[in-house]
């Protein structure tokens, strides 16, 4: 009695995990598909990553400090009006304005306060021009022109390394789907072999244990297309990422299943790669920097002139004497009447400058010496993986030629054993290798062309020619 309840219960877990396994393949037949080729998924991927964009605009924002070092260039030209309305009295002492506003109001010294008031104007053109920096605003143009090509290297790393994520992504969800393909075909393997075991076992031909038997192998059958089906929406949701859309179902191209590369070397060398190529600017960046604070303790060579003119409602003669000597009309007051200009070259060097930015120069030094040494390690990298990605190549195409020999093999013998066992030539055990056999062949047979595209794609994204890899497939 206990063992027939403890069957009923296995049968009925079994069917509701077909059923909960069918009405996901439902909902996925449900939902639409959405097609993309693996080439049309690396552009989308490149235009919309976000990433990408934000490194764009930092590419951007260094144009346009590049543009605005170089108008440092330009002279200084201010000009200034000013019409005032105020008091004129004058006295002797010192006196410091610190922090606060002064005034400019000259007049002669009167015995007692004076509160005769009249309008007054000043204008001001004044420019300076320092003509010569002693390379000073050289340098930092070139730190400036250093940092667009960093942020650019930097842009185009990005590109390049997301093409690289994009394409192993479509492949690895490539597989995930095939695998998804194995495993029902798997099931369905299982499940006619239970069907046959049952009606065997009913009959008598067979020994009950061969049901249980059966039964465990469709149960774990069944367990492992929904695995399968977990990494079909893991990798849905790694490549919706990439390509910044809305995890969904993807209708990729399953000609690279059956397909394999024919080209596999390049003339690209390893210092073309844009991620050598960022280190190398980083480098430079860091080089440039070291010369702006070098060259920032350098004096400098300016050129100035000043044009003044000012206008008072107080006459010249206006003194203690002669108090009534000046006019509230205003336009007296802003009419100029006195002018005077300068011209002249002024040097200027901080003396003590070199103490400052010695210090400065040797740490930057320093800190392109630690990008030079970045940059030495990934070129090592890069190496290594381009004799790593040369084997896997070899490897795989070697699998890929076994492939169909293990496939048809496997193919021959549970075809075997299966007329066997109906015929009661064999046990179950027999037939139940085989079916594995064949399952392995299978799952071999889905990856076998992947890992031929895939070693490729590690020798597109170590020599940086990533052309080698998507011109094959188009």
């Amino acid at each position: 009695m206990t063992s027939t309840k403890r069957t009923s219960v296995s049968y009925a877990s079994f069917y509701i995990l077909i059923l909960i396994v069918a009405a996901s393949l439902f909902a996925q037949a449900q939902s639409p598909a959405a097609q993309i080729s693996l080439p049309d998924a690396v552009d989308q991927g490149v235009a919309g990553f976000e990433r990408i964009r934000a490194k764009q605009h930092y590419y951007q924002a260094s144009v346009a400090l590049s543009r605005n070092t170089r108008n440092e260039y330009l002279p200084n030209v201010i000009a200034s009006a000013q019409q005032a309305y105020g008091t004129v009295n004058g006295q002797f002492g010192p006196a410091g304005a610190i922090g606060v506003l002064g005034l400019s109001s000259a007049g002669p010294p009167f015995g007692t306060e004076s509160w005769n008031a009249a309008f007054g104007a000043l204008y001001i053109l004044n420019t300076n021009w320092e003509v010569f920096s002693f390379g000073r605003l050289k340098s930092r143009i070139a730190l400036a022109d250093a940092q667009v090509r960093q942020d650019s290297a930097d842009l185009l790393q990005e590109q390049f390394q997301h093409r690289v994520r994009v394409a192993s992504a479509y492949l690895n969800l490539l597989v995930a789907q095939r695998f998804v393909r194995n495993a029902q075909s798997n099931l369905d393997r299982a499940e006619a072999v239970r069907q046959n075991v049952r009606a065997r076992v009913l009959s008598g031909l067979n020994p009950g244990v061969d049901s249980s038997l059966a039964n465990a192998d469709a149960s774990r059958a069944r367990i492992a297309l929904v695995d399968m089906q977990n990494n079909v929406l893991q990798g849905s949701q790694d490549l919706a990422v990439m390509l910044n859309v809305v995890a969904t179902q993807f209708a990729l191209d399953t000609t690279f299943l059956d397909k394999i590369p024919v080209e596999f070397e390049t003339t690209a060398e390893i210092s073309d790669n844009p991620q050598s190529r960022f280190y190398a600017a980083r480098i430079s960046q860091a080089q440039h920097a070291a010369i702006v604070a070098r060259r920032s303790m350098l004096p400098g060579l300016t050129l100035f002139g000043i044009y003044q003119a000012r206008a008072s409602g107080f006459q010249y003669n206006y003194t203690p004497q002669f108090p009534e000597r000046y006019s509230q009309s205003y336009l007296e007051g802003i009419n100029p009447s006195r002018h005077n200009y300068v011209a002249g070259f002024s040097i200027f060097w901080n003396l003590l400058s070199p103490l400052r930015v010695k210090q400065q120069a040797r740490a930057q030094e320093f800190v392109a010496e630690g990008f030079r040494n970045e940059y030495n390690l990934v070129n090592t990298q890069l190496q290594n993986q381009v004799l790593v990605s040369d084997q896997r190549i070899a490897n795989s195409l070697r699998s890929a030629r076994e492939v169909p020999q293990q496939f048809q093999a496997a193919s021959d013998a549970y075809l075997q054993k299966s007329v066997l066992y109906k015929n009661g030539l064999t046990n179950l055990p027999d037939l139940q290798l085989a079916m594995y056999a064949l399952n392995r062949a299978e799952l071999d047979r889905s990856v076998a062309f992947i890992n031929v595209w895939q070693a490729l794609l590690l020798k597109a994204a170590a020599t940086g020619d990533f052309d080698l890899f998507i011109n094959q497939a188009q």
